[in-house]
């Protein structure tokens, strides 16, 4: 099946989702986030498919997600761990996690808590946050050029700016 490929596109998040929105990514994410290493881990975690599991792999090595590694105790064995790239999606996990027990879990009681390893307290949920530590919503955050804006993207700031927060003039 054809995907659309967003890599034309200048927004960040269209760019991501050519990177980690088919859905088996942040999953095989997810695994290594839960300490599966080998190949046999992530099919059993997952119920994958063996050749497409095989080929997100690649994909996500290929794309700086994931690196192979030797294991030692098995000869010309190869385990998977995330890189730098791959440990900066486990925010964008936790986020999804957290706003799934919120709006999916039909009886209201998630499966799983995330507590801080050393103090033992819950882990605050994922929100955006202002200057002075307040959460902010989409209605609250105004849109600005950053560096690498075109004339295009420049437009979309402007448009999404009046429709979403109004004309500060009128």
């Amino acid at each position: 099946m054809y995907r659309k490929r967003f890599d034309e596109m200048d927004c960040s998040i269209a760019r991501a989702l050519d990177e980690v929105g088919e859905w088996w990514t942040l999953l095989i994410v997810r695994e290594c986030t839960q300490g599966s290493r080998r190949f046999d881990e992530f099919q059993n975690g997952l119920g994958i498919a063996r050749n497409v599991l095989t080929a997100r792999l690649e994909r996500m090595i290929e794309l700086g997600i994931l690196e192979r590694f030797p294991i030692a105790e098995r000869a010309n064995t190869f385990g998977y761990r995330l890189t730098s790239k791959g440990e900066d999606l486990y925010p964008v996990l936790v986020a999804l996690m957290q706003w799934g027990d919120r709006w999916l879990r039909p009886n209201g009681k998630p499966p799983i808590a995330l507590v801080e390893h050393a103090s033992g307290n819950a882990v605050e949920t994922v929100e955006v946050r202002g200057a002075h530590g307040h959460a902010l919503g989409y209605r609250d955050v105004r849109f600005a050029a950053g560096p690498g804006a075109t004339k295009k993207t420049r437009d979309v700031i402007e448009n999404r700016n009046d429709r979403v927060l109004g004309d500060p003039e009128a």
